[in-house]
Protein backbone atom coordinates (compact mmCIF):
# COMPACT_ATOMS: atom_id res chain seq x y z
CA UNK A 1 0.00 0.00 0.00
CA UNK A 2 1.11 3.56 -0.64
CA UNK A 3 0.03 6.86 0.84
CA UNK A 4 0.55 10.24 -0.80
CA UNK A 5 1.04 13.80 0.30
CA UNK A 6 1.11 17.00 -1.74
CA UNK A 7 3.44 19.56 -0.23
CA UNK A 8 5.91 22.27 -1.12
CA UNK A 9 9.37 21.15 -2.18
CA UNK A 10 10.99 22.97 0.75
CA UNK A 11 8.97 20.80 3.16
CA UNK A 12 9.61 17.55 1.27
CA UNK A 13 13.38 17.50 1.70
CA UNK A 14 14.18 15.55 4.83
CA UNK A 15 10.82 14.05 5.74
CA UNK A 16 7.53 15.25 4.23
CA UNK A 17 5.69 12.86 6.57
CA UNK A 18 7.01 14.32 9.85
CA UNK A 19 3.75 16.03 10.93
CA UNK A 20 5.43 19.40 11.41
CA UNK A 21 2.62 21.41 9.77
CA UNK A 22 -0.16 19.93 11.87
CA UNK A 23 1.95 20.40 15.00
CA UNK A 24 1.94 24.17 14.41
CA UNK A 25 -1.46 24.63 12.78
CA UNK A 26 -3.65 21.66 13.74
CA UNK A 27 -6.22 20.28 11.33
CA UNK A 28 -9.63 18.70 10.97
CA UNK A 29 -8.48 15.66 12.94
CA UNK A 30 -5.87 17.14 15.29
CA UNK A 31 -5.25 20.02 17.66
CA UNK A 32 -2.34 22.43 17.53
CA UNK A 33 0.56 20.74 19.31
CA UNK A 34 -0.33 17.25 18.08
CA UNK A 35 2.21 15.85 15.63
CA UNK A 36 0.34 13.94 12.93
CA UNK A 37 0.85 13.73 9.18
CA UNK A 38 -2.14 13.96 6.88
CA UNK A 39 -1.90 11.93 3.67
CA UNK A 40 -4.27 10.22 1.24
CA UNK A 41 -4.67 6.75 -0.22
CA UNK A 42 -4.68 8.17 -3.77
CA UNK A 43 -2.57 10.87 -5.39
CA UNK A 44 -5.69 12.46 -6.85
CA UNK A 45 -7.29 12.73 -3.41
CA UNK A 46 -4.13 14.33 -1.98
CA UNK A 47 -4.28 16.87 -4.82
CA UNK A 48 -7.98 17.57 -4.24
CA UNK A 49 -7.54 17.93 -0.48
CA UNK A 50 -4.72 20.45 -0.96
CA UNK A 51 -6.81 22.34 -3.53
CA UNK A 52 -9.62 23.16 -1.13
CA UNK A 53 -7.18 24.87 1.22
CA UNK A 54 -5.45 27.15 -1.29
CA UNK A 55 -6.45 30.18 -3.33
CA UNK A 56 -5.18 30.56 -6.89
CA UNK A 57 -3.44 33.81 -5.95
CA UNK A 58 -1.47 31.95 -3.25
CA UNK A 59 -0.76 28.81 -5.25
CA UNK A 60 2.89 27.80 -4.83
CA UNK A 61 4.89 26.85 -7.91
CA UNK A 62 7.05 24.31 -6.07
CA UNK A 63 4.55 21.56 -5.23
CA UNK A 64 5.60 17.92 -5.14
CA UNK A 65 3.85 14.63 -4.47
CA UNK A 66 5.65 12.51 -1.88
CA UNK A 67 4.83 8.81 -1.64
CA UNK A 68 5.33 6.50 1.32
CA UNK A 69 5.26 2.73 1.01
CA UNK A 70 3.48 0.96 3.87
CA UNK A 71 4.58 -2.62 4.64
CA UNK A 72 1.82 -5.21 4.89
CA UNK A 73 2.57 -5.99 8.55
CA UNK A 74 1.77 -2.47 9.79
CA UNK A 75 -1.22 -2.42 12.11
CA UNK A 76 -3.92 0.08 11.16
CA UNK A 77 -6.27 1.53 13.75
CA UNK A 78 -9.97 0.90 13.15
CA UNK A 79 -11.80 3.74 11.44
CA UNK A 80 -13.41 5.72 14.24
CA UNK A 81 -17.13 6.06 14.76
CA UNK A 82 -17.96 9.50 13.43
CA UNK A 83 -20.46 12.00 14.78
CA UNK A 84 -23.31 12.98 12.44
CA UNK A 85 -21.82 16.41 11.88
CA UNK A 86 -18.33 15.17 10.87
CA UNK A 87 -18.52 16.84 7.43
CA UNK A 88 -19.21 20.33 8.78
CA UNK A 89 -16.90 23.24 8.13
CA UNK A 90 -15.30 24.34 10.28
CA UNK A 91 -14.73 20.87 11.66
CA UNK A 92 -16.38 20.01 14.96
CA UNK A 93 -14.08 19.77 17.98
CA UNK A 94 -15.07 16.13 18.43
CA UNK A 95 -12.95 15.20 15.38
CA UNK A 96 -9.85 16.77 16.87
CA UNK A 97 -10.45 14.73 20.01
CA UNK A 98 -10.58 11.55 17.91
CA UNK A 99 -7.28 12.33 16.20
CA UNK A 100 -5.56 13.56 19.35
CA UNK A 101 -6.58 10.35 21.14
CA UNK A 102 -5.29 8.22 18.23
CA UNK A 103 -1.88 9.90 18.51
CA UNK A 104 -1.76 9.88 22.34
CA UNK A 105 -2.72 6.21 22.66
CA UNK A 106 -0.10 5.25 20.02
CA UNK A 107 -1.62 1.81 19.42
CA UNK A 108 -0.84 1.95 15.70
CA UNK A 109 0.93 4.21 13.24
CA UNK A 110 -1.98 4.67 10.81
CA UNK A 111 -5.68 5.44 10.94
CA UNK A 112 -7.93 5.87 7.92
CA UNK A 113 -10.56 8.59 8.05
CA UNK A 114 -13.05 9.40 5.30
CA UNK A 115 -12.50 12.43 3.09
CA UNK A 116 -15.16 15.12 3.42
CA UNK A 117 -14.69 15.81 -0.30
CA UNK A 118 -15.00 12.17 -1.41
CA UNK A 119 -16.43 10.20 1.54
CA UNK A 120 -15.95 6.89 -0.30
CA UNK A 121 -12.16 7.45 -0.22
CA UNK A 122 -9.82 7.76 2.72
CA UNK A 123 -7.39 10.22 4.08
CA UNK A 124 -4.72 8.77 6.30
CA UNK A 125 -3.50 9.96 9.66
CA UNK A 126 0.10 8.90 10.21
CA UNK A 127 1.67 9.04 13.65
CA UNK A 128 5.28 9.86 12.70
CA UNK A 129 6.49 9.14 16.25
CA UNK A 130 5.09 5.59 16.36
CA UNK A 131 7.82 2.91 16.10
CA UNK A 132 6.14 1.41 13.00
CA UNK A 133 6.62 4.71 11.15
CA UNK A 134 10.31 3.82 10.82
CA UNK A 135 9.34 0.70 8.83
CA UNK A 136 7.71 2.82 6.13
CA UNK A 137 9.88 3.92 3.24
CA UNK A 138 9.72 6.75 0.77
CA UNK A 139 9.19 4.94 -2.47
CA UNK A 140 10.73 7.53 -4.75
CA UNK A 141 11.82 11.11 -4.82
CA UNK A 142 8.96 13.60 -4.62
CA UNK A 143 7.47 14.21 -8.06
CA UNK A 144 6.86 17.81 -9.18
CA UNK A 145 3.20 18.75 -9.58
CA UNK A 146 1.50 21.72 -11.23
CA UNK A 147 -2.23 22.34 -10.99
CA UNK A 148 -4.19 22.76 -14.15
CA UNK A 149 -5.61 26.31 -13.82
CA UNK A 150 -9.07 25.03 -14.76
CA UNK A 151 -9.33 23.61 -11.24
CA UNK A 152 -9.51 27.18 -9.99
Amino acid sequence: MEIHRLTRRKFAGRNPFDGQGSFFFGGRWSSIGTRVCYAATHRSLAILEYRVHIDLALLPDDLVIATLEIPEDIAIAPTPTLPENWKEYPAPASLRKIGDRFIAEAQSALMFVPSVLVPQENNVMLNPLHPDARKMTRRRRPVPFLYDPRLF
